[in-house]
């Protein structure tokens, strides 16, 4: 009998904390201007409370739903590096694989810094490779062919540009183009580019349903980025002619709330100890194995906490997502739109999930 009016007891106040916790949320929503917000907590075998709020657009009255599919801008570095993670499992690559190893006909014609350059270090951003953030970019020149045929143009053009060094007050530099090059290496001994690769981890094996670019929102309903034009929210179809061309590995995935947690979870049980699609071995170098920015993810040792995190926008959209290490819980937070007050609302309501559920 105590068990059950503890369980009964736990799960009520599971119950309370997500009635309030929703409340909070749309609240934010509302005071930020943040068309649709979804969230959820959790841990690697359960999800503690999930939501979704709001419009698909500022100009539709779609209701936000948990099927809704959004952008994940850079959080998609870390299932770029996922996938990358798989093939080194298999013997296809090293994380300490140098560049040019793959790819020695470049050499002669790249900067002389890049010449001992390795797949770890494109991904944990210690090469150097000039960042492609999309201000004060490089002018690049107008390559032509297939996604992978341009990426791989591009990366020949990145490595004729001078580096970047890194130093104590910067022990990495992030870099785009940089997931660009590591692409090309797994590119290169699978046979496959990325849109292949994408598809077969996650959506084959893992039956995750990623998809490429933004979310479709003109074939069906679905959520709309918004960009800020003028001191208001811009609704943006899926059909505008803005690309993150040669660096989509590095942030150009879509997909669902509910898909994403799946994926965040496999991390957690790798974190536990746990093999799953990756073995343990391989996640706690994922997460732990480099400081500071280890393989797609920030690496945080902070008041006696440890976190993995990592943030996402490509101008439309924006994603902010914390794992704690300690605790092994999560917490995922996706927006249909990006501008200073979309970050101060996620940063508020990422402080209060946190809050209530003890990270």
């Amino acid at each position: 009998m105590k068990k059950i009016t503890s369980l009964l007891f736990i799960i009520l106040s599971i119950i309370c904390f997500g009635q309030k916790t929703v409340h909070f949320a749309d609240s934010i929503r509302k005071v930020y201007h943040i068309p649709e917000i979804s969230y959820a907590v959790v841990n690697s075998k359960s999800t503690l409370e999930m939501a979704a709020l709001g419009k698909h657009s500022v100009d539709l009255q779609d209701t936000a739903t948990l099927n809704d599919r959004f952008h994940i801008g850079s959080n998609t570095k870390a299932m770029t590096a996922f996938i990358i993670a798989k093939y080194v499992e298999a013997g296809k690559l090293k994380w300490t694989t140098k560049f040019f190893d793959l790819f020695p006909k470049w050499k002669s014609k790249s900067k002389p810094e890049y010449a001992n350059i390795t797949l770890q270090d494109l991904l944990s951003h210690q090469a150097g490779i000039q960042p492609f953030q999309g201000e004060d970019d490089p002018k690049i020149p107008d390559f032509k062919g297939t996604h992978q045929e341009r990426r791989k143009q591009f990366g020949e053009f990145v490595l004729t540009l001078e580096p970047l060094k890194t130093d104590e007050q910067h022990p990495f530099l992030y870099s785009n183009a940089g997931y660009t090059l590591a692409t090309l290496m797994v590119e290169k001994v699978t046979g496959k580019n990325w849109e292949e690769l994408v598809d077969q981890v996650f959506n084959k094996d893992l039956k995750l349903n990623v998809q490429l670019s933004w979310p479709e929102n003109q074939k069906q309903k679905d959520t709309w980025g918004h960009f800020t034009e003028d001191g208001k929210l811009q609704p943006v179809p899926s059909t505008f002619d803005y690309h993150l061309d040669y660096t989509e590995p590095s942030g150009d995935l879509n997909i669902k709330l509910k898909d994403y947690i799946k994926f965040i979870q496999l991390n957690i049980q790798g974190l536990e100890g746990k093999n799953n699609y990756l073995k343990a071995k391989t996640y706690t170098f994922i997460h732990k194995g480099i400081p500071n920015y280890s393989i797609g993810w920030f690496n945080i040792y902070e008041n006696g906490k440890e976190l993995s995190t990592h943030s996402g926008t490509a101008g439309t959209y924006y994603s902010l997502v914390h794992i704690d290490r300690l605790k092994n819980k999560a917490y995922i937070i996706f927006t249909n739109s990006f501008n200073p007050d979309t970050q101060q609302g996620v940063r508020l309501l990422m402080r209060k999930l946190k809050e209530n559920y003890g990270s």
